[in-house]
């Protein structure tokens, strides 16, 4: 059967070729996402999407948007609740509560509600694979980025909670923990550590690398790897994972 395949975040970046890659396999796909225009473009660019823009903190647009796919569909095979944002960067006694708010309630709360429809739908058609877009930042600590770290310690404890939650149900959990991923995102992070600590941005570009195995960061489409393989029979038996793509990070410095 087709997958059926909603997107949160799902515009751009790691978010846009997740939706990409699945249509390539004949995938019906909905997505949201908060960037007006990024949102517009991709319309434009695959017009067979359903794409709305959407605020995944806002509960009343987050559920017109699902109630949307899910009367159009009438249920859900794969959720990537992927929309997060890199949140600010410095000291904690130098932070804002407002901007600590912001960055926990996107890629924390927004996640909750995405995941709580589809709870629902999976549970009552016994099936489905629920995929959380994580962070190595919620496997180690990250100084000077403290509410993102904490939003995605948050989610791992979601995806192994949910995992144990739906499994009698025939629904599989899991999360992907991106490394440094190349891409519009992540210098838009270089510009903020920068800003936070002085430090040049190709020494902070370097130091990336520096602490990964591999010596090199990750594209959108080796995460969209993962995602396809999760989503196949392949990974029937694979749930409560959080599997990181990331050529090995030996620390977040």
């Amino acid at each position: 059967m087709t997958h059926r395949v909603l997107i949160t975040g799902g515009a751009s970046g790691i978010g846009r070729r997740f939706a990409e890659r699945f249509a390539e396999t004949g995938a019906r796909i909905a997505v949201c996402d908060a960037d007006a225009q990024a949102a517009e473009e991709l319309s434009v660019a695959h017009p067979e999407i359903l794409t709305r823009t959407t605020d995944v903190t806002n509960e009343a647009q987050m559920q017109a948007f699902l109630d949307e796919v899910e009367a159009a569909w009438g249920g859900v095979d794969v959720v990537c609740a992927n929309a997060g944002t890199g949140g600010p960067a410095g000291r904690i006694e130098d932070m804002s509560y407002a901007d600590w708010q912001a960055c926990v309630a996107v890629n924390l709360h927004g996640t909750f509600l995405t995941c709580r429809w589809a709870a629902r739908v999976m549970r009552v058609q016994g099936s489905g694979l629920i995929l959380i877009t994580g962070s190595t930042a919620g496997l180690f600590g990250y100084p000077l980025r403290s509410p993102y770290a904490t939003a995605k310690w948050g989610l791992v404890g979601l995806t192994k909670t949910l995992a144990m939650e739906l499994g009698p149900a025939g629904v599989r959990v899991n999360a992907i923990a991106p490394g440094a991923v190349e891409g519009d995102r992540m210098e838009r992070v270089l510009a903020n550590e920068s800003a936070a600590t002085g430090r040049d941005i190709e020494e902070l570009r370097a130091n990336y690398v520096e602490n990964v195995s591999l010596k090199s960061w990750v594209s959108a489409d080796d995460l969209a790897d993962m995602a396809l393989f999760l989503a196949s029979p392949a990974a029937s038996k694979i749930s409560g994972q959080v599997m990181a793509v990331d050529g090995h990070t030996e620390a977040i410095v």
